[in-house]
Order: C-alpha cells, then structure tokens, then sequence
C-alpha cells in the first residue's frame, strides 16, 4: 500500500508542476485554459500533501523513521519536555 502511496504521490505532484507551469505561461489571455490548469495544478498539490502526510504517519508508525521531537504534557497539565 505505501509504495502505491508514494507512486501516486510522485503522480500528483508531476501534475502540480506540470499544469501550474501551464496556468503561470498561459499570460491570462486564454481565461478558460488559465482556470482550467489552476484547478488541476491545486488538485494536484492537494493530492500530493495529503500523500505525503500519509507516507510520514506511515514511515512513523513502522518505525522507518522516528517521531518528531512533541512535548510530552503531563497529566496535572504541566508540560514536560
């Protein structure tokens, strides 16, 4: 599942890159073309993050990576390091 994760990550960011180039080359004269790759370049910029936050909760969980440094807060709600 992670390695189809991460292909459809490289996917999704590909296509950000791709169409964002499109929307900032168009020069706004084609209105229709420029908000048309807009879309496409932002739904692949959301694609792209929500993979990679899974891939990073994946890669912590399994222990590939360690956790980022948390406060850790206690119980009586003093926070402790």
């Amino acid at each position: 599942m992670a390695k189809l994760i991460a292909t459809l990550n490289v996917i999704a960011w590909s296509g950000f890159w791709a169409f964002g180039y499109l929307a900032l080359a168009s020069g706004g004269d084609e209105g229709g073309n420029t908000v048309v790759a807009l879309i496409l370049a932002a739904l692949g910029a959301g694609a792209g993050l929500s993979c990679w936050f899974w891939l990073v909760r994946h890669s912590e969980a399994t222990g590939y990576a360690r956790p980022a440094n948390r406060a850790v807060i206690a119980e009586d709600n003093e926070e402790t390091v």
